[in-house]
Formats: structure tokens, C-alpha cells, sequence
């Protein structure tokens, strides 16, 4: 029987798990999800992802494919799927892919977004999806820091350790901040090449400096030269930070 690539886009709600990646000290998306598939095929199902992405962080449109020989329509298994997973885990789409597709290997680009509610009073309602900073932040400021990252360069001072990639240069071809909105949300979108462990959080960690007048749009890019993680700022909170989507 042929074996055939099937991709899944899924949207998830991060709060409740320890990340996308199987591990031993909590429950994971990738578990989750291959659970349910496995008991729709009657056999192990192994996800590769077009990233993983940490504990608390939510995905709108994570991408990720697997092999099977079996005969069930992409149609059957998205409805199937969406049967079994708990609420925070919805497939939103299914096809058939060619089989030299890999979610990681054959992305071109993938999108974050990061909230930050900026006012006094937090919003009760959406504490799970954002970081509440109640001080006043200069946003143009931060949008001079980010526009810095345009472009390819050495992302060392926004990895954290324990990361895998040994290659610390990324090209961020998307580096924007819009708002606040109605709502006092600001969101900061941020596309590149590839991303290193942390590496968004750190930014948003680091030109939030910026806004509070912590640090200089001047101050800012010394931290992207330096090339040292010592020298950024704070990682944000997980719970902020959006996968968006991935481009093919």
C-alpha cells in the first residue's frame, strides 16, 4: 500500500501544556494530537512540526504532516480528529502533500505575534493570551528598535541557551508594531527565515526596554551587535507570543 503525506494545520490554545514536543515532565500538543490519530489508525503516527513551540505558547496555524498508508480521506480525518481532541486543539485544514514535503525543512518563513496590553487595569479575559505592562511605552521608539532586525544577521544575543542551532544568523524580512488598538492591545509581528530558541521573546523582552526608556533605540542595536545574551533584556512571558502562520 502507498504511503501518502498528509498535512494538518492546527489551531491551539498553548495555557494548559508544556509545548509542542513529547516530554517527560508534562503533557505536550504533539502527544495530544498523535493520540487521537493513532486511535483513528490503529498505529503509532509520528508529527513532525514546522516548529516547537514552548510551554504557555499558542499557535493559530502550526503546520505539521505525517506518512500513512492508510486509506482515510484528508476530510474524514480532519472531521475524526476534531471528534477527539479537547477543546483547546482544532485542525483547520487537511490535504494531501508531495512526499518530499516537510513541515520544518520546507518552510520558507514563519510568522509570530506577540500581545501586550499597555494600560493600569488588567483584562481579566485574556490574562492567558498577553503581557500586561502597566507603564506607559513609547511605541515609536520601539518600532525605530525593531525596525533594526531587518535583515540578515547574527541573532546571538536573542538566543537562549540550551538551543540546538548551531547557525545563530536569521533574516527577518517582517519587524512591525501596530496599536494600541481599542482595547490597549499592542501587537509586535515578527517574520523571518527561521527563529532561534527564544528568540522572539527575547526581542520583545529586550525593545519593551525601549519603551519604558530603559534602554536607547541606540542601546537597543548594541545589543544586536554585541552578539552576547548578556547584554539584552528580559525574556517575555510565553503566554503572549502567537505561531501565525507558516509560508510554503
Amino acid at each position: 500500500m502507498d504511503e501518502k503525506n498528509i498535512r494538518l494545520t492546527l489551531t491551539y490554545d498553548g495555557s494548559q501544556y508544556h509545548g509542542w514536543q513529547r516530554q517527560d515532565n508534562g503533557i505536550t500538543i504533539q502527544e495530544v494530537v498523535e493520540e487521537k490519530l493513532e486511535i483513528m489508525f490503529g498505529a503509532p503516527i509520528k508529527l513532525l512540526a514546522s516548529g516547537r513551540t514552548d510551554a504557555g505558547v499558542h499557535a493559530m496555524d502550526q503546520v505539521c504532516n505525517f506518512t500513512s498508508g492508510s486509506n482515510i480521506e484528508p476530510d474524514a480525518i480532519k472531521r475524526g480528529l476534531n471528534s477527539l481532541l479537547p477543546d483547546d486543539i482544532h485542525v483547520n485544514t487537511t490535504d494531501y502533500v508531495p512526499a518530499e514535503f516537510h513541515a520544518r525543512y520546507s518552510a520558507i518563513s514563519k510568522i509570530y505575534e506577540y500581545w501586550i496590553l499597555n494600560q493600569t487595569a488588567p483584562n481579566v479575559f485574556l490574562r492567558h493570551y498577553l503581557w500586561h505592562i502597566r507603564a506607559p511605552l513609547d511605541t515609536g521608539e520601539m518600532a525605530k528598535g525593531l525596525a533594526m532586525l531587518m535583515g540578515s544577521h547574527d541573532f546571538s544575543s536573542f538566543k537562549s541557551s540550551g538551543s540546538s542551532n548551531t547557525n545563530p544568523v536569521r533574516t527577518i524580512s517582517r519587524a512591525e508594531l501596530y496599536g494600541p488598538d481599542e482595547d490597549g492591545i499592542l501587537r509586535i509581528i515578527i517574520e523571518a527565515d527561521g527563529f532561534l530558541r527564544h528568540m522572539v521573546r527575547n526581542i520583545v523582552g529586550t525593545v519593551v526596554e525601549v519603551g519604558l526608556g530603559k534602554r536607547s533605540t541606540d542601546g537597543f542595536r548594541a545589543v544586536l551587535e554585541a552578539k552576547d545574551r548578556q547584554t539584552a533584556g528580559i525574556k517575555a512571558p510565553a503566554q503572549g507570543l502567537f505561531l501565525v502562520s507558516v509560508r510554503y
